[in-house]
């Protein structure tokens, strides 16, 4: 009797031992491993044709929005205070870029901010198409930490631009205009002298 409950104990724990394994070999690494938010997405790649819905509740895309010379993708908060501070420098940038081509798409990827908290904020601050990231998936394919954050792609979708908005967050005494210059250098044909900068603010509320 106590040969046959060892033996029943030992295959157990031979299951057991399988079980773990083919888990966190082969099914746990399916289903944890988000990209990490510090694996941003390299300069040059393209980003893909991503698509979310509107805060009217509409599904709109990459293509959809985009003009004919790129897009602007700026991650957005309705809470933070960075964000609050570069809210009019985004706007004039999203108006001065439409003229040239280039649409602004708000992202908003805060699990924490309600869906008529980030409408309302859209509505009254800016005059561009804010999009609802649930679950933060556009965020960790791009690999975005913060808000605000801008990935600046051109007709092609291929990301020129990634970071800051510019070097100064209360817009008092800004020397670097990142984002301006690399639309502008793109524009022209020529190379764009800084292609990231480490964009400071909110960190995204993640789920």
């Amino acid at each position: 009797m106590k040969k046959i409950m060892f033996l029943a104990a030992a295959v157990l724990v031979a299951i057991f031992s399988v079980a773990v394994f083919v888990f966190f070999n082969y099914i746990s690494p399916n289903l944890f491993n988000k990209p990490s938010p510090n694996e941003v997405l390299a300069v040059g790649s393209t980003v893909e044709n991503f698509k979310l819905v509107d805060t009217s509740g509409a599904e709109k895309s990459l293509n959809d929005l985009k003009g004919k010379n790129g897009a602007i993708i700026v991650f957005v908060s309705a809470q933070c205070p960075v964000v609050k501070q570069y809210n009019e420098r985004i706007s004039e940038f999203a108006a001065d870029f439409a003229a040239k081509g280039i649409n602004v798409i708000g992202i908003n990827s805060n699990h924490t901010e309600s869906l008529e908290w980030v409408k309302s904020h859209a509505a009254e601050k800016y005059k561009f198409p804010v999009l609802i990231d649930k679950g933060n998936v556009l965020a960790d394919k791009l690999g975005a930490n913060v808000t605000p954050e801008v990935y600046y792609v051109n007709e092609n979708n291929v990301l020129v631009y990634q970071g800051a908005i510019d070097n100064n967050r209360s817009g008092e005494s800004i020397t670097e205009n990142y984002l301006r210059d690399a639309v502008e250098a793109n524009l022209s044909g020529k190379p764009v002298a800084k292609t990231t900068a480490k964009a400071i603010g909110c960190s995204i509320k993640r789920v």
